[in-house]
């Protein structure tokens, strides 16, 4: 019997001087117009703290250390397609430049007044952020 299978993600929560960094989706066939945090799925045969370094590097060109990535938040998320584990990191340092690198999927790039986010980011992003300022480690959503 084969067991059920969820699907993980990781977000990256990444605060300079009070303002969070936020990207608009763009051509991607899910929320695409709307603001999510740089972040992707988990590939097979990687922890999520590797997935973490390597989505930051494909969609913001930065190189992050292992060890300056906490684990801050994780929400076991259902929606009508499947369920999933999002974990939220924050982190400490990194090396690079902020950039776009997937043109293709991402229109803009930039750092939001953490307590002023537009009013068009994902909603179970936006949970994802509430719930790390209040320093909540797990939530459920969309059940």
């Amino acid at each position: 019997m084969e067991r059920f299978k969820l699907v993980v993600a990781v977000h990256l929560i990444l605060i300079e001087n009070g303002k969070i960094l936020l990207l608009r989706r763009y051509n991607t066939g899910y929320e695409d117009g709307n603001y999510s945090v740089v972040a992707g799925h988990v590939d097979g045969n990687e922890s999520v703290i590797h997935a973490m370094k390597r989505e930051a590097f494909e969609e913001a060109g930065i190189v992050i250390q292992e060890e300056d990535l906490d684990i801050v938040h994780v929400m076991h998320r259902k929606t009508p397609e499947r369920e999933s584990i999002d974990y939220f990191l924050t982190c400490k340092s990194y090396e690079g430049e902020v950039r776009i690198m997937e043109k293709d999927k991402c229109d803009e790039l930039a750092f939001y007044e953490l307590n002023h986010l537009p009013s068009n980011v994902i909603p179970y992003v936006k949970k994802g952020i509430e719930y790390y300022q209040k320093e909540i480690p797990f939530s459920i959503y969309g059940w």
